[in-house]
Parts: structure tokens; sequence; C-alpha cells
């Protein structure tokens, strides 16, 4: 999404070159899940060695992935892949175990949550693995303050952290800590042109990267307005920020300066900040459980209960990070089992609307939803010791991936269903998306008849 918004951004700088004039451009929804939408298409081949109890020793995986015509973001996800291998114990992720873990199944005869907790990271095990954003401050004329980051508000929050970050950051300049500055406070959306290099919006951790930015700001401001503070603090004693504006306004107009937005600006600091890559070398600890009911008739899915938890370090603002949690988990919900990306022999795209690809509604919330967040320990190389909370936790979903085909090999136990090669009732291949006709396929497109066949045959008697 965030590469492909520049085939647009091309085609609408064109027309403003050769026009001369500014220009908008809107695309009507099919246009924009066709352009916009997409998935990368994969297929891997795997050999997998464990022991006897279910140790997983080793995996062998042969890759291959389909990146389309263009290279865009596709280059990212082999060393994504490899990391989620590296991050648990021989690939113990949560999704990526299920297949490796079933074909385990006719040789050790045992259930695959057996093989799954066998083979989650413990301490020694994780020992293996561990061995640029912008910000301005701008305080106003009439002692408001102006906010730029590079970031884009997304509704992912990145707004209401920034000007927490920079009520924090200012807040030794208050009596009340920076309190009373929240609703001083305007956050500007930034362009090329006032921030420059503002970075990438993109992989969960925009928000804490601009607020570090926005931090060090405030810092270079505290600096700077600090020996004004004591010296009416030591005149007047309390000093409140608007008496100490005020003063910043008087010692400025003796040097007739103004700011970059005329006389309305008093005094701004801008800051870059580039992540050190041990900032961002951190896991991301969640769980999720979930409980789901299928209509063997119609194939249909309702999630009866999810519980989750998940661990955002020091949470810089936890409503956000809830709400960030409860919809990435709502958004995998759809892409495990509803969200089909069809495409034509050409490779155009068919499922191109509402009408045909099926997003989640009110009705895919479960039923009971369960959420909270865990405050791992204090870790300095983090923005504040927090942790992204935007994409990861849509992982969790796939606990409703992972239920839902127990429910189906329930089934498939209660009627004698066998339809993968291998003729059990228990092995099966059940891929992504897990719509209601593969439920239907793989509960058995008979299994109706046999109910129905089962009534009518009535109690089985005996005589002696």
């Amino acid at each position: 999404m965030a590469m492909k918004a520049m085939h647009v951004a091309c085609a609408y700088a064109v027309a403003a070159f050769k026009l001369r004039r500014p220009v908008k451009m809107y695309l009507d929804g099919k246009t924009d899940m066709i352009i916009a939408g997409g998935r990368h298409p994969m297929k891997a081949k795997y050999s997998v060695g464990f022991k006897s109890d279910g140790k997983i020793t080793g995996i062998h995986l042969d890759f291959g992935l389909n990146a389309g015509i263009a290279l865009d973001l596709s280059a990212l996800l082999p060393s994504a892949i490899i990391g989620s291998f590296k991050k648990y114990n021989w690939g113990a992720l949560a999704f990526d175990i299920k297949n490796p873990s079933l074909s385990m199944l006719p040789t050790l005869s045992v259930d695959t949550n057996t093989i799954r907790r066998r083979n989650l990271h413990d301490f020694d095990s994780l020992s293996v693995f561990y061995g640029k954003s912008a910000g301005k401050v701008s305080i106003m004329n009439d002692d408001s303050i102006a906010v730029e980051v590079g970031g884009i508000e997304i509704g992912q929050g990145l707004w209401t952290k920034v000007k927490q970050m920079t009520a924090f950051g200012l807040g030794t300049l208050c009596p009340d800590g920076g309190e009373c500055l929240l609703d001083k406070m305007g956050v500007i959306q930034a362009d090329s042109l006032s921030m420059i290099q503002g970075g990438f919006t993109g992989g969960s951790n925009t928000s804490e990267n601009s607020c570090e930015a926005v931090r060090r700001s405030c810092t270079e401001l505290v600096e700077r307005l600090n020996p004004i503070k004591e010296s009416l603090e030591a005149k007047t004693g309390t000093v409140e920020w608007s008496a100490l504006i005020a003063q910043v306004r008087i010692n400025l107009m003796k040097t007739n300066f103004v700011g970059k937005y005329g006389e309305c600006e008093l005094i701004s600091a801008q800051a870059y900040w580039t992540p050190d890559p041990k900032s961002t070398s951190y896991l991301n600890y969640g769980a999720g459980i979930c409980e789901v009911e299928i209509d063997v008739l119609t194939g249909a899915t309702t999630i009866l209960r999810s519980d989750l938890v998940y661990d955002c370090g020091q949470s810089l603002n936890p409503a956000v990070d809830l709400g960030q949690v409860e919809g990435a988990f709502i958004q995998g919900v759809g892409f495990f089992t509803n969200e089909e990306y069809a495409t034509n022999s050409d490779g155009m795209v068919i499922h191109d609307g509402t009408w045909t690809y099926k997003i989640p509604t009110v009705d895919t919330i479960p039923k009971q939803f369960n959420v909270e967040l865990i405050n791992s320990a204090h870790d300095k190389k983090r923005v504040l010791s927090s942790k992204a909370s935007g994409e990861p936790p849509l992982l969790l979903a796939s606990s409703v991936h992972c239920a839902m085909r127990e429910a189906i090999r329930a089934a498939r136990k209660e009627f004698s269903v066998s339809t993968s090669p291998a003729n059990s009732t228990v092995t099966f291949q059940m891929d992504v998306p897990a719509t209601m006709p593969v439920v239907k396929e793989l509960r058995g497109l008979d299994v109706v008849e046999r109910y129905l066949e089962s009534l009518n045959a009535g109690p089985t008697t005996t005589k002696a």
C-alpha cells in the first residue's frame, strides 16, 4: 500500500506540471482495489527433522515467491520470513509450524498442540537469536504549540501519542508537569516542503519513531528556555507556562526576530532521528485463544470467544494500543477466513469490490472479546521502553484458523470423512483463507446426506 500510491502520485504530478496548477485525483473503489490490493503468491516445500518426543531439530525450506512485475517491497519478504523462523525455536511460529506439525502426526501419533508446546522457545534458545524520523516543535506567539512530524496519521493514533510526548518533553517547564499543554497543542500534517526527509510511514514503528524525534526537539527547547525560567523563578517563584512564553516574547522582540511562520512563531526546534537497529530488535510477545463454531450445513464460522494478551512494553498510550491490537486481530480474522484474492487467467483481479471481496463486518467480531496488554520490563534501547502495536497482533488471528481446523477435525471424526490423500479424518490441508466453501468441502460435501440417513435409520435395537 505504501509504495503503490506512487503510481497515482506520479500521474497527478505529471498533470500538475503540464497544467501548471494544483491537481487532485480520486479513484473509484474498484480501481483502487485493483491497484492497491494484492497478495504475494507463495509456494513452500519443506522437510522437517524431529525426535520421537516431537522436538523439532531442523527444517529445510524451499520457498518460492511471486513478486509480480515490479520489485516494490517484495525484496523485504524473504528476510522477514527467515527472521520469523529465527525468532522462534526452529520455526515454531503459531501458524508457520502448523503444517510441519500436522505432517508429523502419522509418524508420532500425538496431538498437534503437544508438538507446538514442545517447540516453544526457552531461555537458552532465545539467547541464540539475541546476541529516519523527523519532528519539529514550534512555540507560537500566543503560547500555543505547533508540532510537525514526518509520519502520516492514518488512524493508528500517531498524533495522539505525539501530543502526549510533546507534553512530556516540555513538562519540566510547567508547574503541572505539562498537562496544561495538551489543550494548547496542535499537530500539523507535514509535507515534503515543510518536513524534508520525513521518513516512511509503515512497519508499526512510525508512532514511536516520530515521538522520539519530537522528544529530542523538546529537549532542545527545554535547554534553551530553562535559563529564562530559572531567572523568573528567582524573582517570582512558580512560573506558569503563559508567563514564561510572555518573557520569551519580550526577549525576542528586542532582537527583531521573525520565525518561519512570521511574527506568530516565537521559538522552534527540529530533530531528525535515525533509529538504532537495536531499538527495533525485540520480540513482540502475544498469545491468543479462540473458541469457534462451524455450521456443517453452510460452512459459516462464528467466533464465540477470543482471549488475547499482547506485550506493548511500556505503552505510550494504552487506550490507543488496545485499539490497535483489537483492530489488527479483526483484520487478521479477515485475512485468515474471508478475504480471498482471486485473479483470472491473465492475472487481473476479479475480486475487486465488496460484492466479491469479503472484508470483516460487525458479525466477525467475537461474541466475547477479551484483550489485555502486558507491560514488560523497561529497556533503554527502545523509545521510552515501548513496543510497536500496529501490525504484529494480526498474527494472533491465526488462533481462529487453528480453532476452525479443530472444529472441522471433530466434524470429520463424527461423520467419518476422509478427503485427504492420506485417507485420514484428522490429517488434511486447510489453506488461507479458509472461506465457507473450503470449510464445507473439508467437513465433507455429503455430510448432510449422511446425517439425514442416520435420522431415517432410527435407533438400532437388538433382541436376545
